[in-house]
């Protein structure tokens, strides 16, 4: 198993214990521990973790900070990684934290503040032999990111190199702060934001009453570009998975006219992408190969397992108005009509919820 599919498992497994852990011992246990191992540290090993690992500073004697990771230098054991501990539902503070203390009286390069579920990695970017206010990296288990992973493996011990951490800790720590800013701007433009795009649309003084009105447009705007682009690379990636699918596919026997049954049915490509919306929609939570489409004379089919008794949706596109229908849970049909085929996407918490019926039936 790989580092990724083995990060990816202890996460799924803290997910499920951290309810059960009652105190800050057996978040260690249970969930710091078990994370230094999979990070490739024998925890049993005082060559290369220490607990409770002691290092006086100043007039302060016998303070301890939870764990240091261990490496050899010039043959002897040296604190690479200081780690500090809180109970999973704590929050993380650094404030009067051994951390900072310790961080410059050691040759430590690293400091990790963790609940077992949240990890923040610390270095010293801003001052050297200080450590950073703010973490460079941060891991949540609940919320993991194909991005955090990879640099997760740059701690493990297989791969750990001080310098190339550090190479990119400068990066990745500004693209963070700057994320998150983005995200602020997003929810609450500010006044400088704001005045910065309404004067580029609009001439006329931006009178308070007029800078309430840019605001609401501002965050409507961010809103629905990052919507367009979300459904651009959905379309363009669902479009190549079906090339793809279908340049597998042997070629389909043609059967002569005189052959056929029944009325002629065209499936439209409007059709084939509404079908794709519904499996981008539903590919997190079944299958998307298990979603499947039949298409009739009156209406296009879309169903699970190919199965009529277990339809996920019909949409009615080929007339002036367009429609989807969806199922309640006594599969009864209800039709919305769809302005635009992108329309679909306001009914994913109704399509989620029939796929989630049937997977308990």
């Amino acid at each position: 198993m790989d580092f990724k599919d083995q990060i990816k498992q202890f996460a799924e497994r803290a997910t499920r214990l951290k309810d059960s852990i009652q105190t800050e011992e057996a978040t260690k246990n249970a969930l710091i521990m078990p994370f230094l191992n999979t990070l490739g540290y024998d925890v049993f090993n005082p060559f290369e973790v220490v607990p409770e690992f002691i290092s006086d500073i100043g007039t302060k004697k016998g303070e301890k900070v939870d764990y240091a990771i261990m490496r050899e230098v010039n043959g002897q054991p040296e604190p690479c990684m200081l780690i500090e501990c809180k109970h999973w539902k704590q929050s993380l503070t650094l404030h009067d934290n051994q951390l900072l203390r310790y961080f410059h009286v050691t040759k430590a390069r690293f400091g990790i503040l963790t609940n077992g579920i949240v990890y923040r990695f610390y270095t010293d970017l801003e001052a050297p032999n200080r450590m950073d206010e703010k973490p460079f990296l941060e891991v949540n288990l609940l919320d993991l990111r194909e991005n955090q992973i990879e640099e997760l493996k740059k701690f493990s011990k297989p791969y750990f190199d001080v310098e190339n951490i550090i190479s990119t800790a400068s990066e990745l720590k500004y693209t963070g702060e700057i994320k998150a800013l983005i995200q602020h701007e997003m929810a609450t433009p500010s006044d400088t934001l704001v005045r910065y795009f309404a004067k580029q649309v609009y001439s006329g003084q931006l009178t308070a009453k007029m800078m309430e009105y840019f605001t609401n447009l501002v965050k409507k705007s961010f809103q629905a570009t990052f919507s367009d682009q979300i459904t651009d690379r959905l379309k363009t990636a669902l479009v190549q998975e079906e090339l793809t699918v279908q340049a597998a596919q042997p070629e389909p026997t043609v059967l002569p006219v005189s052959a056929k049954e029944g009325p002629q049915v065209n499936t439209t490509p409007e059709e084939l992408e509404g079908f794709y919306i519904v499996r981008a929609i539903l590919r997190t939570h079944v299958a998307p190969e298990r979603i499947v489409h039949r298409d009739a004379q009156s209406y296009f089919a879309i169903l699970l397992d190919d199965n009529n008794r277990r339809p996920i949706c019909r949409l009615h596109l080929n007339a002036q108005k367009k429609y989807i229908s969806v199922f309640d849970e006594s599969k009864k049909e209800i039709k919305h009509e769809l302005t635009t085929i992108d329309d679909i996407f306001n009914h994913s918490e109704a399509l989620i919820s029939t796929i989630n019926s049937y997977s308990l039936s």
